[in-house]
């Protein structure tokens, strides 16, 4: 008499399904995701539409928050300042990254060493940059003045954050600075993964060095570009301690950008809804940094011989 085979249970054969293995394991990022970006952002789009205080919960009161914003010129003028900040910003970081990157891809004595250092502004928490950054650019203990002042290159120490133009100038800076190691690595990464044959054969052809680059280099290089640069450009625009420690906004509100202005007007200033409001504004400018993304990944279709 031979035994029957019981079927298994059904927590067994649950535990033999692949997609309800996936979703386990997806269920704990999933959750955390709920928990600390879903709520908060569902929170805040709908404390923009509250007269909401610290202190006082809101009612509905519909679009005057953005009514008001639509009608204010400290907020235009972080408008303003954000999408300049984050232009330059990331323009003058993806320029010197790339030139570093190139740099580094190449046979240099100890690069390992300078490769780490490289990563030294990166890694530095970014208060502790601030605040190194707020004792270069002391009005009269500047280590830059004096050194200028030394060359003979000026007569008295530059206002650098009492001057709305200075001010503007020296933050982008300080986050070019900071932001450069972020884009070198990256794109030094993507350096590596270049078939060398493409060069060597582009080389016995008579292709000069722009040319490899223009052609072979700059093309492989697309979908990192387009990967590096939107998390630069979100990182950039969404600035907050950098510009926090160093100005707070200032001089008369010429380095507010959008993150420090809803801070300003929803802690300081007890006007949660409309801080939420200006933190939602910043949602559109977000999503187009998300697509750029998106498009730019296409071209991986041309590196694998298809057609964008």
């Amino acid at each position: 008499m031979t035994a029957t085979t019981k079927p298994p249970s059904a927590l067994v054969a649950l535990t033999r399904n692949n997609t309800f293995l996936g979703f386990m394991f997806l269920l704990p990022a999933a959750v955390f995701l709920l928990c600390f970006l879903t709520y908060p952002l569902g929170l805040g789009v709908w404390l923009g539409f509250t007269d909401a205080k610290i202190g006082r919960d809101g009612v509905f009161i519909g679009l005057e928050n953005y009514q008001a914003l639509a009608s204010d010129s400290v907020f235009w003028m972080a408008v303003y300042n954000t999408v300049l900040y984050t232009f330059i910003a990331s323009v003058l970081k993806f320029g010197l990254g790339l030139w570093l990157a190139l740099i580094l891809n190449e046979n240099l004595p100890f690069k390992s060493f300078f490769r780490a250092i490289i990563l030294l502004p990166w890694v530095v928490p970014t208060v502790l940059s601030a605040l190194a950054f707020w004792w270069i650019y002391d009005a009269q203990f500047s280590i830059l003045s004096w050194s200028l002042i030394k060359l003979g290159l000026i007569d008295t120490p530059i206002n650098f954050l009492g001057d709305p133009n200075n001010a503007r100038a020296s933050v982008i800076a300080a986050n070019v600075w900071r932001g450069i190691p972020f884009v070198a690595i990256s794109l030094l990464a993507g350096l590596q993964t270049i078939p060398q044959s493409l060069h060597e054969a582009a080389s016995l052809d008579g292709a000069t060095g722009w040319q490899r680059f223009r052609f072979i280099t700059l093309p492989m290089l697309t979908p990192i570009i387009a990967v590096v640069m939107t998390f630069s450009v979100l990182f950039t625009f969404t600035d907050f301690q950098l510009i926090y420690v160093l100005t707070k906004g200032g001089p008369v509100n010429a380095t507010h950008l959008m993150a420090t202005l809803s801070f300003q007007r929803g802690i300081p200033g007890g006007q949660l809804g409309e801080g939420a409001a200006i933190a939602v504004a910043m949602i559109p400018f977000l999503l187009a940094s998300i697509l750029f993304s998106f498009f730019g990944l296409q071209r991986r279709k041309w590196q694998q011989g298809g057609q964008d």
